[in-house]
């Protein structure tokens, strides 16, 4: 679900991909639904893509938006981040990813982080699971039995 959906520098708010167009993408804005070109010379990124630093690698988005679901029982984040402290921010991110990299990953990075989770509860989204992961599960669960 999340390889759908979009970051736009430039642009709030998060997208779902609708259509390739020729030299564009045409995309739709999950919080108001108007559907909008990106051009190549916009950057734009795939949240299926993005990993957060731990002390030990990278943990994929999902992990981590699938913490703040389960921390916030599937509703939206108990408090605003863009009135956050630094402090804060670090402590709600200890309480989701206790080992996140605390020199690498960012106030700033924390609060795009819950604001993105935020809009994706808003727009319905809550099921984080990657496509490819959930038929893998499908088929470790379904292994032929012996007779």
């Amino acid at each position: 679900m999340l390889k759908s959906i979009l970051s736009i520098t430039g642009k709030p708010g998060l997208f779902r991909l609708v259509s390739r167009g020729k030299n564009m993408l045409i995309v739709e804005s999950l919080a108001d639904k108007r559907k909008v070109p990106a051009y190549p010379h916009d950057k734009v990124i795939s949240l299926g893509d993005i990993a957060i630093y731990t002390t030990e690698g990278e943990a994929p988005l999902h992990e981590v938006l699938t913490n703040i679901k389960n921390k916030e029982n599937g509703e939206k984040a108990s408090f605003n981040p863009s009135a956050a402290k630094p402090a804060e921010l670090h402590a709600y991110m200890a309480e989701v990813l206790p080992d996140f990299d605390r020199d690498r990953v960012h106030p700033g990075d924390i609060r795009k982080l819950i604001s993105w989770y935020n809009i994706l509860v808003a727009a319905g989204i809550t099921d984080f699971t990657p496509e490819e992961e959930k038929q893998a599960e499908g088929e470790t669960e379904e292994a032929p039995k012996a007779e």
